[in-house]
């Protein structure tokens, strides 16, 4: 069976994203690690957040939440209509295939596949029409500049180039929400600062919300709102202009 063909979503200006007294502990007693505590957010639609703090403060928790990858002790997640805190597995499968994409920092691209390989996987997966699917592949490799490294594999491209294709393997089912996990890490300050700007062009032309759970200073600049995440707990927020 063929799926609908994919719209992409208009920026939106109610709430992408909502946390609601989250909490996540792993481990029991005296070993009990509280990565979350009563976490309470709201991700606007259409904006790029950057969400900070130290290694251990619950940055990547938080992401792995709302993409349903780890289910919360407490509390609510809604990621736009639907309760991911309440969902069954099969609905959290449909959630990460058509509504949220995710970007790793180790890029964890498939490596006997190309670049257009790794980006059509998603639209395999959604039974996309193989015409409409290649048209999507083409059109995303362009949109982060990587027409020409089509069919190289992920060893034949340098760290920036592999996560430009992790980027637009992300969007391929031009999900409403993008889920980025320290996007930056691997890659020098001067290609980091290149891949912070293709992210802030996606928010605004293909109309998505995206979370960017970070270290670099660089990302904080650039993103429209920073959020501040100590001890599983939200300790500062600012927006663009503040940081």
């Amino acid at each position: 069976m063929t799926a609908e063909p994919i719209v992409l979503s208009p920026t939106g200006v109610g709430a992408a994203i909502s946390l609601s007294g989250v909490h996540k502990t792993y481990g029991q007693g005296a070993n009990a690690v509280h990565a979350l505590r009563g976490v309470d957010l709201v991700v606007p639609g259409g904006r790029l957040v950057a969400l900070t703090g130290r290694s251990g403060a619950g940055k990547s928790t938080l992401l792995s939440l709302v993409a349903g990858l780890k289910r919360a002790d407490e509390g609510r997640i809604l990621v736009g209509d639907t309760d991911v805190t309440a969902a069954a597995e099969s609905d959290l499968v449909a959630l990460r295939r058509d509504v949220v994409g995710v970007i790793y920092q180790d890029f964890s691209l498939l490596p006997l596949l190309t670049a257009e390989e790794n980006v059509g996987v998603p639209m395999r997966i959604r039974r996309m029409d193989p015409r409409r699917r290649d048209e999507r592949v083409a059109e995303l490799l362009d949109r982060v500049g990587l027409t020409g490294h089509a069919r190289q594999r992920p060893d034949e491209m340098s760290g920036g180039q592999q996560q430009r294709v992790a980027i637009a393997r992300a969007l391929a089912n031009a999900p409403r929400v993008l889920l980025a996990d320290e996007p930056t890490a691997q890659l020098d300050s001067e290609t980091g600062v290149r891949i912070m700007e293709l992210l802030s062009e996606v928010v605004s032309l293909e109309g998505v919300t995206a979370l960017v759970a970070t270290h670099d200073p660089l990302i904080e600049e650039m993103a429209d709102t920073v959020w501040h995440l100590e001890d599983g707990v939200v300790t500062e927020t600012a927006r663009r202009g503040d940081v």
